[in-house]
């Protein structure tokens, strides 16, 4: 769930509460997705000047990864940007979240390789929902990235278009763990159950 979404507004809390179903508020913006190992997260973690040129605003950086997904998804399932979200044709397979401080921004998209029908039922009808979804269900809204292309593909892809805008390196996340002595105090936190009950009756008044 993004940094200033609400519960109440965004999740059956009721369901959620029964299944033991964690929520976490990320540090990010954007809006509430389902996490499973069928999602696939994509981040870029960069300081202003690391892509000349780019405006280290909402729009611009939307437009930039959209440009470099464009190489991504060259001659599949009619891919673009529509309103925050990547899309084939009307229906959703990507969605976004950045956010953006003095010297350094961070764009993240949560991709639907696959996804569990039964845990759509999980989240409600957003109220700001983007104007192309014409109130359509979560399932008539959404789709499957693995029926357009196999997960393998996509990252080998990804990888390749990155190459085209940076110099890369691959580490083992091991690695990240061990080479960096700074403390890190994680913004994004988990839900407590008290604070979604609280959210449920705050709802019913």
């Amino acid at each position: 769930m993004g940094v200033s979404g609400k519960p109440a507004e965004l999740l059956e809390i009721e369901s959620v509460l029964d299944d033991q179903v964690p929520v976490i508020r990320r540090f990010t913006g954007g809006g509430t997705v389902i996490v499973d190992h069928g999602t696939v997260f994509v981040t870029f973690i960069c300081n202003k000047e690391a892509v000349p040129n780019l405006q280290p605003y909402p729009r611009p950086i939307m437009s930039w990864s959209s440009s470099l997904y464009s190489k991504v998804f060259q001659g599949i399932g009619d891919f673009h940007l529509r309103e925050n979200d990547y899309v084939f044709g009307n229906r959703k397979f990507g969605g976004n979240a950045q956010s953006i401080t003095k010297n350094r921004w961070i764009h993240h998209t949560s991709f639907l390789w696959d996804f569990n029908v039964q845990n759509m039922s999980y989240l409600k009808h957003p109220k700001r929902a983007p104007a192309y979804r014409s109130a359509r269900s979560h399932l008539d809204f959404i789709c499957r990235m693995k029926d357009y292309m196999p997960r393998s593909t996509f990252m080998d892809k990804t990888v390749d278009a990155t190459e085209t805008q940076f110099s890369l390196r691959p580490i083992q996340l091991e690695a990240i763990r061990t080479c960096t002595e700074a403390e890190f105090c994680p913004s994004s936190r988990f839900l407590t159950n008290e604070e979604l009950e609280a959210a449920a009756v705050a709802l019913q008044k």
